[in-house]
């Protein structure tokens, strides 16, 4: 259903959502004070009791203290432990109440179990007036507002038919930084943006947070397919009891990150669906299969894992939550997470002492409810000379209902540890967490997941992650250290046991043999169920511990570094075969590359088996250069220390969360650490020297795949060992683990995307041809096409970003290839350059230029703030300058005919292009002027010069016009228009409040009315000036009706 107009589609909106439990009461339009009294209400009728409010109401001074409360909280993340908290504290000054008088009382706000039932109430405020930070800021109108309990958690902004979703969350980022989510409305938790066709939801960042879009969710159903018609979103995600739990259970405050996060669709359904199993759970049963959650890696696991956790504690279905880790020292950053999610940190119990682990599970206490350990510290739990479990405690155990949670289960429970578990808790409940599930193809000791856990309770694939964009594509490479002829001549020179092409070609036997071998595929496949070699697979390990091989990986490193790394801006990490070899690695990579930051991570056990020498002194090496280069103190026995300190610097976490360059590790080497269960949206590259299979690839090719914004569009893996054959075990294990949606995992290659880059270029060039514009010197007029222009460059743009980072730069035009097919060179030259893409980049920014809309109506193409930012600013500009300056030659040479001064004109025309469409204005005057003889052009003053002169003189005129109409300081407004300030900072530190105190507001009101021809009232007039003087003050000033 389409909607031509925002007010209908809100009618249709609030119309609908009473038969999806809300009130059918509708609060229209009501101010913050009448949403203060409704909630006051609210908490009386709920809060009657003599113990409570002895049937007295509140006072506007007992309110008073709630709010100044939650003023103090401040932040979405304080107030989500405010609302979840179900009570808050006042001291009665209602004199009516002797009872209580002068007394603290607690007044229960919310259950959020209570859902649908008991004291809930859900009601809908359409319109709500917002008061804005500054009286010389409009007031605003929110749309709808969802209410839980009196509390505003839900704001909803609209957009009708044909506006995108983008300009309803940019009203709500606007309102945001205009400061309307305080006092009251500074509760919401929850920002909707619709439009009929689409919806997003997201977490409100809070004064202190950024709007981060990259965070904004559609909601989906359990199949992971996108709903986005608004009456059905109005029917899942708004409705009740969904909102109910979206702010009760499905928002996390994240202390580790210090903002709050909510659920996507696909945590939901996985945590629903582990919580209802175990409500089902009959306890009186052995070795019961809860099941296992395939959610891919880097999708969410930890949050899901632990709200799964938080439900079933809450609900009490279970006495015992035991989230298990492989090894805790790799589980320290989920531990951290688990405890940054917990309403109290206190919470999470975390042992890996035996003896607390026993008395932590025997413990009735509730605060003992979820406990995180080892698998391997709980597989050893009877183990009695440590502290363990007693034959008293086991029986104990027996009778508790304990649900165990496996992190990462495709790792450590196929041998006999989670066996040894089981046994001991025979009535427990087991659930597994992975992002790549054993099948039968893998299968560990024959056995699968499903076989250990039981069934698939939910599955969020790789596909769904990047289809989605919660997590990103790959662009893998493989790397050849060797070429494949020499290396196909050497084995089959072995093989027939030559020493020279002339002793094999002297022998038929021979000659035969060897032939065979040159034509052998380099990877090895497999035929009816049996494996044929490759030539890879004649290589002895040996070959890659040459130095050959090791230098030309480093080499490889070290000439992609500043753009794969983006000069460092990014993380990589290196993963090697064997100890030794990261060692080795380690210092090539130091003496080859002194100016990188590098560090290495293994196994610091050191055997007494004579045999460990090579490996401590490397060990030491590496942990003296640490601690050198940032002042630390780690040594071998604090190793594991050192490992906590590495991660947080790789992943900007605390104490690293603005870390400066020499702070940072730029490329971590590793053998088996860091590959699995690490999370940093800095690492952007995988660097590998070892060959993986199935899981264990996609495990790794994952430690580059989280969202970081524009400048990581992918991630981005090379592998040198055994490469053919690496490339045919990484696409079976995408196969394998992309849930039968193989789109979109791998991105486009610089040929595909410097082919895409000349596409959406010839399509722009078409469309402004079509517009009748020449050399992109001006918008298209038609709305249509400019919206048109506006999805063509963002794609061109995303095809230009992706070309960048593998090695596209615009001091070359030409690259070359290779087909892979037939083996034919080829090569692509990219249509435009970089001045007529900073030409294109400048018709994108006017497209958000204030007055190129009609008034009221909305932006129907959808803007991309990065965009906005490209520097246009250092176009060149001599070729225009010389054009002017051969023309002002001509004009002044006797004799010139008319022919070649046209000619010269135009070539002059044809290079305004380059300049904004304000600048071509004063640009053409100034030519008028000089044609006249009112102006003579100086020597050494170039166009430039001129065009900036003359915009300048405009800029004071319009200044001093608007001074004189509005009778404001003109030398204020000067200054204003000076900073180049925009919508977000125009009122920083309050100079915008200031400029409009100096408004005559008899002047302004007199120019108002002159310019519409009608009487404006006084309230109106204020409006008036804000938007008037925000609109030209961004726009960088426009003429003045007089």
């Amino acid at each position: 259903m389409a909607f031509t107009s925002e007010a209908e589609f809100e009618k249709a909106l609030v119309d609908l959502l009473p038969s999806k439990g809300w009130e059918k009461t509708v609060l229209k339009n009501p101010t913050e004070e009448q949403l203060i009294k409704n909630w006051a209400d609210i908490l009386f009728e709920n809060n009657r009791s003599i113990d409570r409010l002895n049937d007295y109401p509140l006072t506007k001074g007992e309110m008073a203290q709630i709010l100044e409360q939650i003023k103090n909280l401040r932040t979405p993340l304080m107030l989500n432990g405010f609302i979840n908290g179900g009570s808050v504290q006042i001291t009665r000054d209602n004199p009516q109440d002797t009872l209580h008088f002068g007394k603290e009382v607690s007044l229960k706000i919310y259950d959020r179990r209570e859902i649908a039932a008991g004291q809930s109430r859900y009601q809908i405020v359409e319109q709500p007036q917002f008061n804005t930070k500054s009286p010389m800021l409009n007031n605003r109108r929110g749309d709808v507002m969802l209410l839980i309990n009196g509390m505003p958690v839900i704001h909803i902004e609209l957009k009708k038919s044909g506006i995108p979703v983008s300009q309803a969350y940019h009203q709500i980022e606007k309102y945001a930084h205009e400061g309307v989510f305080t006092g009251l409305f500074s509760l919401v938790q929850i920002f909707v943006a619709m439009n009929p066709e689409e919806t997003v939801y997201f977490t409100n960042p809070g004064p202190d947070g950024t709007f981060n879009s990259d965070f904004y969710f559609h909601w989906a159903d359990f199949n992971n397919e996108p709903i986005n018609d608004w009456q059905r979103v109005a029917s899942t995600l708004l409705s009740i009891p969904m909102a109910h739990q979206l702010i009760g259970f499905y928002t996390v405050a994240d202390d580790l990150d210090g903002i709050l996060k909510v659920m996507r669709s696909y945590q939901y359904f996985a945590a629903s669906a582990i919580s209802d199993k175990v409500a089902k759970t009959k306890w009186e049963g052995n070795e019961q299969l809860g099941g296992y959650i395939w959610h891919t890696t880097g999708s969410g696991k930890t949050m899901t894992s632990f709200k799964s956790a938080q439900l079933i504690a809450a609900s009490n279905d279970a006495d015992k939550v035991v989230f298990l880790m492989d090894r805790i020292e790799l589980g320290t950053q989920s531990l951290r997470q688990y405890r940054g999610f917990a309403d109290n940190a206190d919470n999470v119990q975390a042992t890996e002492n035996t003896g607390m682990l026993v008395s932590k599970l025997k413990s009735n206490d509730v605060t003992n409810t979820l406990i995180v350990t080892s698998i391997q510290k709980m597989s050893n739990i009877k183990d009695e000379a440590d502290g363990g479990m007693t034959s008293a405690d086991v029986k104990l155990m027996q009778s508790k209902r304990i649900v165990f949670i496996v992190d990462e289960c495709h790792r450590s429970t196929f041998g006999d540890m989670l066996y040894i578990i089981k046994q001991t808790f025979p009535k427990a409940v087991f659930f597994g967490f992975t992002g790549t599930p054993i099948h039968l193809e893998n299968q560990k000791k024959k056995s699968t997941t499903a076989m250990v856990f039981g069934n698939e309770l939910h599955r969020y694939s790789i596909a769904d992650g990047i289809r989605d964009k919660n997590v990103l594509g790959f662009d893998p490479y493989k790397v050849l250290t060797y070429k494949d002829q020499d290396v196909r001549k050497q084995i089959g020179l072995e093989a027939v046991k030559a020493q020279t092409l002339e002793e094999v070609y002297a022998d038929e036997k021979k000659t035969k043999k060897f032939n065979e071998y040159m034509k052998m595929p380099m990877a090895g496949h497999y035929e009816n169920n049996e494996y044929i070699k490759g030539i890879e697979d004649y290589l002895p390990d040996s070959q890659y511990r040459t130095e050959e091989h090791q230098n030309n990986v480093v080499k490889d490193i070290i000439d992609n570094w500043v753009y794969l790394s983006h000069n460092s801006k990014f993380h990589a990490i290196f993963a090697t075969s064997s100890i030794n070899e990261a060692i080795e690695y380690y210092r090539l990579m130091k003496k080859a590359a002194p100016q990188l930051k590098i560090t290495a991570l293994f196994d610091s056990n050191i055997d007494n088996n004579g045999k460990a020498e090579f490996k401590e002194d490397g060990l030491v090496e590496i942990i003296e250069d640490y601690n050198a280069h940032y002042n630390q103190h780690f040594t071998i026995p604090t190793f594991a220390a050192m490992k906590k300190d590495i991660a947080a610097r790789l992943a900007h976490k605390k104490p690293y969360q603005r870390l400066k360059p020499e702070e940072q590790v730029d490329l971590l080497i590793v053998v088996d650490q860091m590959l699995t269960g690490f999370d940093s949206k800095w690492v952007n590259t995988l660097y590998m020297d070892k060959v993986l299979k199935y899981e264990n690839i996609i495990q790794a090719f994952s430690r580059t795949n989280r969202i970081f914004g524009p400048e990581k569009p992918f991630g981005t893996i090379k592998y040198y060992r055994r490469p053919h054959t690496m490339e045919k075990l990484v696409a079976a294990a995408f196969k394998l683990y992309s849930g039968d949606k193989p789109f979109g995992l791998f991105v486009n290659k610089l040929n595909k995307n410097l082919e895409d880059l000349n596409f959406y270029y010839k399509s722009i060039k078409d469309l402004f041809v079509q517009a009748g514009i020449a050399d992109f010197a001006k918008l298209p007029e038609q709305q249509a096409e400019c919206k048109e222009f506006a999805r063509l460059f963002k794609l061109l743009n995303e095809a230009l970003e992706a070309a960048k980072l593998q090695g596209f730069n615009w001091n070359k035009l030409e690259y070359q290839f290779v087909d892979e097919n037939s083996g034919q060179k080829y090569s692509i030259k990219v249509a435009l350059d970089e001045k007529t893409y900073k030409i294109l980049a400048k018709r994108y920014k006017e497209l958000s230029k204030p007055g190129g809309i009609g008034p009221g109506e909305e932006m129907p193409y959808d803007i991309d703030g990065y965009l906005t930012t490209i520097d246009t600013d250092d176009i060149d500009s001599d070729y225009m300058n010389s054009r002017f300056v051969k023309y002002i030659k001509l004009l002044h040479t006797d004799g010139t005919s008319a022919e070649i001064l046209a000619k010269a004109a135009d070539e002059l025309h044809k290079t305004f292009a380059t300049l904004t469409q304000e600048e071509q204005k004063y640009a053409n005057i100034l030519l008028h002027d000089i044609q006249r003889g009112d102006v003579i052009p100086e020597a050494g003053k170039t166009f430039r010069d001129y065009i900036t002169e003359y915009l300048a003189n405009a800029k004071n005129t319009q200044v001093h016009k608007v001074a004189q109409i509005l009778g404001l300081d003109e030398a204020k407004l000067l200054k204003m228009m000076a900073l180049g300030v925009t919508d977000a900072n125009i009122n920083a530190f309050g100079r915008f409040d200031e400029l409009k105190t100096t408004v005559d507001k008899k002047k302004a009101k007199a120019y108002f009315e002159k310019v519409e021809g009608k009487k404006i009232i006084p309230p109106k007039v204020n409006n008036k000036i804000d938007l008037f003087l925000r609109n030209f003050i961004i726009s960088g000033g426009f003429d003045i009706e007089q």
